[in-house]
């Protein structure tokens, strides 16, 4: 049997988040990550879990294997509620976790520690872990002697030692070069259709949209602040899968379309997805996103060398960036108009254009010139900056205010890009040391509004 979504499909539910919402206290408020999420994992489903930055994908994932607490909402195993870490599930990890001290046998064993088997079945099963996931004849290596792949065969082999009914991933391909991750999909895509992993169900949690389109026969993708589920959408038979065709592609096309415009409607760019949550309202502060400068610029320059337009799959392929990586970006460009995503493409504005070929004084005039038109936090240091007596002040006052609208380590990352463009822009300086913003002098950059 080749697990599909038509098996899936009618087959029992193993495990469903109920209404699940997820907060943070903030300040002055709750900060929400998940807002009502409501989600079934059913026998024979391999589903991928996407979304933008923020959309508290490894929350969601972290929330369904147990180790996080549901803010409201439950989460139901069977049928019933969880309460603490979910014994049916076994997590992937990126990063690869494992005791330098010990072997690849011993690492993998580790997994069978809490279990009542006798020693021997616990070697027996950690030594058919191994040969399952390819490590066979390193039993006894030591985790320094192992490549990135190797050692993520090593996570996989620990995770399946125990037999779990659910098999989580986040990220589990992220750290690996290009083609060890390739070689890493392809055979867990082999093993799982040809059922020989002891698992019933894989979610995966990936930003990589072409790897959770070749692997999940279902994809739901999350929207950001807060995470939601946006759309629900059968994947491709998995044969169109493997062949990585005209079907593949305009799905892959499809859901960059639809991650970044995330107020169009989901079945005018997918009819074949399932509206789930309509979008929230805006937020009435602007977000900024975490990109540095010369990211900004570079992308400038490359879509001014590709003619002004690329298509955004194509740009992430050529730059070997993520979708997690990308679309901040595009959203950075956005912000300042230098750049849009319209129809699936990254596209210049004349301004962008006009920026690509300018020379450094000119770019620097209208980067400083966009930032104070339309970054509001930074406009809001200026004025500050400017109405204070000396022309400074500390970040202190600024974080708390902050801290009214994002978590405590959001209104952080917040302040130090807007403090990142501020200075580009020369509009002000800062000293990293006391926290201290300051005008360098009351006719310069700053005083040009």
């Amino acid at each position: 049997m080749v697990h599909s979504p038509s098996i899936a499909i009618g087959q029992e539910v193993i495990l469903a988040a109920r209404h699940v919402s997820k907060f943070y206290e903030g300040k002055d408020q709750r900060i929400r990550v998940l807002d009502d999420i409501t989600l079934e994992l059913r026998a024979g489903e391999f589903v991928a879990l996407l979304g933008p930055s923020g959309s508290g994908k490894s929350t969601l994932l972290r929330t369904l294997a147990g180790l996080v607490a549901p803010s409201s909402g439950e989460v139901l195993v069977h049928g019933q509620p969880l309460h603490g870490p979910n014994p049916r599930v076994a997590i992937v990890f990126q990063s690869f976790a494992l005791y330098p001290w010990l072997t690849v046998l011993d690492n993998v064993e580790l997994g069978l520690l809490a279990k009542e088997l006798p020693r021997a079945e616990r070697r027996r099963r950690a030594l058919a872990a191994i040969d399952l996931i390819g490590l066979d004849g390193f039993e006894e290596a030591y985790p320094k002697e192992l490549s990135g792949g190797m050692k993520q065969r090593v996570g996989f082999a620990r995770a399946l030692v125990v037999e779990p009914e659910a098999l989580f991933m986040d990220e589990p391909f992220s750290a690996l070069d290009v083609l060890t991750a390739q070689n890493l999909r392809e055979q867990l895509l082999d093993l799982w259709s040809e059922q020989s992993i002891p698992t019933r169900a894989i979610l995966m949690v990936t930003h990589n949209i072409d790897e959770a389109v070749s692997l999940a026969d279902r994809l739901v993708v999350l929207a950001a602040d807060p995470g939601r589920i946006r759309a629900d959408i059968p994947g491709l038979p998995l044969a169109l899968r493997r062949r990585k065709g005209a079907e593949h592609t305009a799905l892959v096309d499809a859901l960059y379309r639809l991650m970044t415009s995330p107020q169009a409607r989901v079945e005018d760019i997918l009819p074949t997805a399932r509206p789930v949550q309509a979008p929230v309202v805006e937020r009435t502060y602007q977000v900024l996103p975490h990109v540095a400068i010369g990211d900004l610029t570079g992308l400038v320059g490359h879509l001014a060398d590709a003619g002004g337009r690329q298509d955004l799959p194509v740009l992430a392929r050529d730059l070997q960036l993520e979708v997690d990586e990308l679309l901040p970006l595009i959203e950075g460009l956005s912000i300042l108009g230098l750049a849009a995503a319209e129809e699936g493409d990254a596209v210049l504005t004349d301004l962008g254009r006009r920026f690509a070929e300018a020379d450094v004084l000119e770019e620097k005039e209208l980067f400083r010139a966009q930032v104070i038109e339309h970054v509001e936090l930074v406009r809001q240091i200026v004025d500050q900056l400017r109405a204070g007596p000396d022309h400074s002040f500390r970040e202190d006052a600024l974080l708390e205010q902050l801290q009214e609208h994002f978590s405590e380590p959001e209104a952080r990352r917040q302040l130090d890009t807007a403090v990142d463009w501020g200075r580009y822009a020369e509009l002000f300086a800062y000293d990293d040391d006391t926290g201290e913003l300051y005008l360098e002098q009351d006719d310069g950059p700053a005083a040009e509004r």
